[in-house]
């Protein structure tokens, strides 16, 4: 596939995409209100309308022909209004809606996998005409009469031809000696435009013709005109209707066609005496039926640029990796920027001179940070689209659970980097899923006698600081109880501490340990403990953490912290030794001082620990974690960084606190690859002001390697 062809499929594939995902929300909210507005009704039309020709385009047949389809259902209900349709129908309708999203959904993925499409449709596409032919057989029944139906719905097609033969109204054409009479194919959409497109083609071909409505190109109320009456070829020379007539047998969207001689009525202009008033008389109804036409000719041109001018130019799609490349370079220049404000050659510069460079680089600083903001919130995106597709699992779930749950959506609106949100999208899916499956009381009846609503609630909400998204899943139903937890756990041989030892909060973490499960019968949504460990280590891949909190009967709430973008984030440089480490200030909880050796305790191994608000944590000495040779061998003359990360909390000890800096990540060189430098707590680096390298610490990294694997 060359170039040009992969640009063409990634959009289709971004194009397709939203739209699939504007259908979704559109029928869940719909399903809500249990109607159709006609609103949407026009815009499902119009998706559909547009994936058939998208599809049909990239020769993806499968897409375009079941979208055909649903644009054909839609186009039918669109014509009788959605009032027509009884409540059951809406019902079974709504069901197939969500099956042909689920159907167009999976051959799109088939696309984005490089698999071959389904080729056998036959019986999806029966599923969807069946559907259109009873709603057709409830309108003949209403009707009282089939020949009627049939004609309207183009079954009969040849009929409305010949009543035109006999009836039409040709255009006013004097040069003409036989026009063709075209009809488009019903709800093609913008008809104006396709009959024009359709002109435009035969005289690329070097035909020589007049068309009617003459302004079909500008004026979209002719739209209506041609639904109706079709549009008019007219032709001087029979030689060049027959060359027109073979080239519209291949022209889209042509439903039929047929050719007219022109009226002969001609011949007896010479006798123009006798007749002149009745010759105004006729011109003059003519006059008045053209001038409606062209009154709207004339106003549309001037209201078209409003509502597609401004729309083609405010939003554009970027490639990812553009936009990767674009902060990599603003990292360059914040990096490069920090450099030259801390060269030591400034020491020997006058003071004036000095105060000149200074107040030239705080311009230059305010411009990096203006920079830096742009293009940091050119990869930010909202989290609607992830919150919104859990209607849907929420939806599918109530249906197949028998469950009466409703979501509530808070905070939609925020923004996250674009490569989070791809990240997160799976572990929040995963989460609700196991609130509706197991969070959630199974019947009515049992929730009422436990003093609640009769409907449960999953209650899924966003905020965010500045520096993280607080994401939170919360359900008002079971909550769990940390000794049933502990129980199982034991059972299954995977404490790593005594009993006793636990907090609640550690007890409620073991759902995430792989392998725990509570749920003593496998269905098709377990999950909870079977995928929290998944959930936990994609949370943990984009530098956030996972904490869960539960009350038995009250419910649980399950809460991610993540930061808003990976490539930017504030640290505190802390040194050991000659080296300088950076720690994420996300993760850092306090910094303190031992004051006697007395407050430093040890466990029953030997290791360090230390007293804080009450809890006991362990010390992690960084100089000897990772072999290098410290200032201070007594803890008293360092100091202690109190960091969490997930549910792991412990104190690194340095030797001394050197500040805050906002610093670029950079990943390691990738010939460390080997080395799992991760495992041991190395998360990447970052170059400082004065050109030195300093490694980001990541916490959790070593927790695990310096505690929980000692």
């Amino acid at each position: 596939m060359n170039s040009e062809m992969e640009g063409m499929l990634d959009t289709y594939l971004f194009e397709t995409n939203g739209l699939l995902d504007r259908l979704d929300e559109m029928l869940v909210d719909d399903e809500k209100k249990g109607d159709f507005s006609t609103d949407d009704i026009n815009e499902i039309f119009r998706i559909m309308h547009t994936i058939k020709g998208s599809s049909a385009m990239m020769e993806f047949n499968s897409l375009s022909v079941i979208a055909h389809r649903i644009e054909d259902l839609f186009f039918f209900i669109r014509d009788k209004g959605i009032d027509f349709l009884g409540d059951q129908d809406k019902k079974d309708l709504f069901e197939l809606m969500f099956k042909s999203e689920d159907y167009l959904r999976g051959e799109v993925e088939k696309v984005e996998n490089g698999q071959p499409l389904d080729e056998n449709i036959d019986h999806f596409q029966k599923v969807v005409d069946d559907f259109l032919a009873r709603l057709k057989k409830d309108e003949t029944q209403a009707e009282g009469g089939a020949p009627a139906a049939d004609a309207k719905d183009g079954s009969s097609a040849p009929a409305p031809a010949a009543d035109a033969k006999a009836d039409v109204e040709l255009p006013t054409d004097e040069s003409a000696t036989v026009f063709i009479h075209i009809f488009l194919e019903e709800g093609v959409g913008m008809e104006n435009l396709r009959a024009f497109m359709i002109v435009n083609a035969l005289k690329e071909n070097g035909i020589v013709f007049n068309y009617y409505p003459k302004d079909m190109d500008t004026n979209a109320e002719e739209a209506k005109t041609i639904i109706s009456k079709g549009f008019f070829l007219a032709f001087e020379s029979l030689d060049q209707a027959n060359t027109a007539e073979e080239l519209l047998k291949s022209q889209p969207h042509i439903k039929n066609f047929e050719v007219i001689d022109a009226p002969k009525q001609e011949p007896p202009k010479p006798v123009e005496a006798p007749k002149p008033a009745e010759a105004s008389k006729a011109a003059a109804p003519e006059e008045k039926k053209a001038a409606p036409k062209a009154a709207p000719a004339a106003k549309q041109p001037a209201a078209a640029p409003v509502s597609n001018g401004p729309v083609k130019q405010s939003l554009i799609s970027v490639n990812l990796q553009k936009l990767d490349a674009l902060n990599d370079l603003v990292g360059e220049i914040v990096i490069t920027e920090s450099m030259v404000t801390s060269s030591p050659a400034l020491k020997e510069l006058d003071q004036e001179s000095l105060d000149k460079f200074m107040k030239s680089a705080r311009q230059l600083r305010k411009l990096t940070d203006d920079l830096q903001d742009i293009s940091m919130s050119l990869r930010m995106v909202s989290i609607s689209g992830v919150f919104q597709k859990m209607n849907r699992i929420v939806r599918d779930m109530k249906t197949k659970l028998n469950k009466d749950v409703r979501l509530t959506i808070i905070g939609e609106d925020t923004e996250v980097d674009k490569t989070i949100v791809d990240s997160i999208s799976d572990p929040i899916m995963h989460i609700v899923r196991n609130s509706m499956d197991h969070g959630i009381e199974a019947t009515k009846e049992e929730r009422i006698a436990a003093g609640k609503d009769p409907q449960g609630e999953i209650v899924l909400s966003a905020t965010h600081t500045s520096s993280e998204v607080v994401i939170s899943v919360k359900d008002d139903g079971y909550g769990m109880d940390p000794e049933k937890l502990l129980d199982k756990a034991e059972e299954k041989g995977i404490l790593t501490k005594p009993r006793e030892a636990y907090s609640k909060r550690e007890a409620l973490g073991l759902i995430m340990v792989p392998g725990f499960s509570t749920n003593k019968q496998v269905t098709e949504y377990s999950g909870r403990g079977v995928g929290m460990d998944v959930v936990r280590k994609n949370v943990e891949s984009v530098g956030g953490i996972i904490s869960i909190e539960s009350e038995v009967g009250e419910g649980t709430t399950i809460t991610m912290k993540i930061p808003l973008t990976l490539a930017i984030v504030d640290g505190m440089k802390i040194s050991v030794g000659d080296s300088v480490f950076t720690i994420p200030i996300s993760n850092i909880r306090q910094t303190f001082k031992i004051k006697d050796d007395s407050d430093i305790i040890r466990d029953e191994s030997g290791n360090q620990m230390v007293e804080q608000m009450g809890e006991f944590y362990p010390i992690v000495r960084l100089d000897r974690f990772y072999n290098i040779k410290g200032n201070y061998e007594d803890m008293k003359d360092g100091i202690l960084v109190w960091v969490e990360a997930s549910d792991k909390q412990c104190c690194l000890y340095a030797d001394d606190l050197i500040g805050s800096q906002q610093v670029v990540v950079k990943p390691m060189p990738s010939y460390l690859a080997n080395f799992n430098l991760k495992e041991y707590g190395i998360n990447g680096c970052t170059i400082l002001g004065d050109g030195t390298i300093s490694v980001i610490l990541d916490v959790l990294g070593i927790y695990n390697a310096a505690i929980e694997n000692a």
